[in-house]
């Protein structure tokens, strides 16, 4: 038996992605999200949500790119001058690593957006991070807390195969960050399993991450494995506004029509693939 979670990331970033996530719900194969407790669009989202119950929500814990939801002068170790988050993954990384970020605020940071979302009235189905810092050593530890703490019990482990391309055009450079993160979802998903928490046995999404078009996302579908996948998309409604917001070259509004795709949905039919959430995700 094949279930298929498509999950669309970074929900209450803008409007704009707000919207996508939801139409590529409503008239799509979006099946879950997750949700940006730090996002500038974070209340627009909550009240998409309350009027789509079938979709699963998640928490998007973020460390980097945003705003804290705590005041900054609680996780002084997180922020800089002007009270924000690091702008990008790979300077919080060496700050990490040189020791110079303290565990404590980044869990005194996490517990507050999860809190955030709690009290909201939103029902969280799992847990996942922007840039997938929720695996790093260390901060995978945290999250099995926060885990812990909420009743949560599904967290995303975002290992996609070593050796799968799927078609699409990518640069050796994505291919070695892959595999660091794979390595790490690996470590992160054997001590989820040791803790009684449930993840998807596949991950796709992150070779073709912001760039997951139809041809691709057909490709998965069509090699999909046994067992339960979980596909990471990127919907958005306005490619030239959200391109002068964020640097990150993706292709939010072809991701779109790729999960709005009536040949899509008709591949998932005819492989006999069941669209399922996080909140019907099975335990092992």
């Amino acid at each position: 038996m094949r279930q298929l979670i498509i999950n669309a990331d970074d929900f209450g970033i803008t409007e704009i992605v707000n919207i996508g996530i939801i139409q590529g719900h409503t008239t799509g194969v979006i099946t879950s999200t997750t949700i940006m407790p730090s996002g500038n669009a974070f209340e627009h989202a909550v009240a998409l949500a309350s009027a789509n119950k079938e979709l699963g929500i998640g928490v998007h814990l973020t460390l980097v790119g945003e705003k804290p939801v705590c005041d900054p002068r609680t996780i002084q170790s997180l922020v800089d001058n002007k009270g924000c988050l690091a702008t990008q993954y790979p300077g919080f990384l060496l700050r990490y690593c040189l020791g110079q970020i303290q565990l404590d605020d980044i869990r005194k940071e996490l517990t507050a957006q999860v809190q955030k979302v709690v009290d909201y009235g939103i029902e969280i189905t799992h847990l996942d991070s922007h840039q997938h810092m929720h695996i790093v050593p260390g901060i995978i530890d945290v999250t099995i807390e926060l885990a812990k703490k909420f009743g949560i019990q599904k967290i995303r482990i975002p290992a996609e195969p070593y050796l799968f391309l799927g078609g699409y055009p990518f640069s050796t450079s994505r291919i070695i960050a892959r595999s660091g993160l794979t390595f790490l979802a690996q470590i992160a998903r054997r001590k989820i399993k040791r803790q009684g928490f449930a993840a998807p046995e596949h991950f796709f999404g992150m070779l073709a991450g912001g760039n997951m078009h139809e041809e691709f996302l057909l490709h998965i579908i069509d090699n999909l494995p046994d067992g339960t996948s979980e596909i990471m998309m990127h919907p958005g409604t306005d490619d030239s506004l959200l391109e002068t917001m964020y640097n990150w070259n993706y292709h939010w509004q072809a991701e779109l029509s790729a999960a709005t795709s009536s040949k899509v949905r008709q591949h998932i039919t005819n492989h006999h693939i069941q669209l399922i959430s996080f909140r019907e995700l099975e335990y092992d």
